[in-house]
């Protein structure tokens, strides 16, 4: 269950529960999974749906289940994040995906998971999952680890307590997890090797603040880092210093 508010709780409490029940495992939802996902009951789910269609910020499908409506798209672009750093960010995204023809992440962590705030696709035929707005597991992605290894230690230990594996290359171990953040640390980049989607593999560096602090991580995905780590490592580095640089 996704929600579950209090015994008179508010209509806005109710509202938010309704649209917490979507994440990106559960992105079309009828509204019986709806209702139970979100803890209410079905009288009360529908009068909420009913709302949040006229608003547009649900959608229905042909098949009849709900997804999320792009009103709520355009209001999560006014976010402070989605207006400074992506905005920041987006010449240097676009001299990397021309440079390296491959898909471009920039990311932040939101909670325990990875928030993609921007993705520029590559041209190479490789399996990327992530999209704008989505948010995946820190284990299994190179933004993902990037941004664990500098994350405080409550969420280090929260996400290294549930390492589920995603394909068979995913790093379920604590302890192995743990030594490859200590190299993050120390080489300033991580990497994944189809540990979130067979035949994707991905590499990413920090993105800091004025002070330091580690605030976003910049990833490639590509088939494969057996020539080109160094030059993609560079590369990335390189945009990440002129993101911080152009933040201040």
């Amino acid at each position: 269950m996704a929600g579950g508010s209090a015994p008179g709780a508010s209509l806005v409490d109710r509202t938010l529960d309704v649209l917490g029940a979507f994440d990106e495992r559960h992105r079309r939802l009828t509204l019986t999974r709806l209702a139970a996902r979100s803890g209410l009951t079905p009288p009360t789910t529908l009068r909420i749906v009913r709302r949040l269609l006229a608003a547009g910020a649900l959608e229905r499908t042909d098949d009849g289940s709900y997804v999320v409506g792009r009103r709520l798209w355009d209001i999560g672009l006014l976010a402070p994040v989605q207006t400074g750093l992506r905005e920041v960010a987006a010449p240097f995204l676009q001299d990397l995906q021309a440079a390296t023809r491959a898909t471009v992440h920039l990311a932040e962590r939101d909670g325990h998971r990875v928030l993609y705030l921007d993705r520029l696709s590559g041209v190479a035929s490789v399996p990327v999952v992530s999209r704008v707005g989505s948010r995946l597991p820190m284990h299994a992605t190179g933004v993902g680890k990037v941004l664990l290894a500098h994350a405080p230690a409550d969420v280090q230990q929260r996400v290294l307590a549930d390492l589920r594996p995603l394909t068979p290359y995913t790093i379920v171990t604590p302890g192995t997890l743990e030594r490859q953040l200590e190299r993050v640390r120390r080489d300033g980049f991580a990497t994944t090797r189809e540990e979130l989607t067979l035949g994707a593999c991905s590499v990413a560096v920090p993105v800091r603040d004025a002070d330091g602090d580690v605030v976003a991580a910049l990833g490639i995905v590509v088939p494969s880092l057996r020539r080109d780590r160094e030059r993609l490592v560079a590369a990335l580095s390189v945009a990440a210093a002129g993101i911080t640089r152009l933040a201040r």
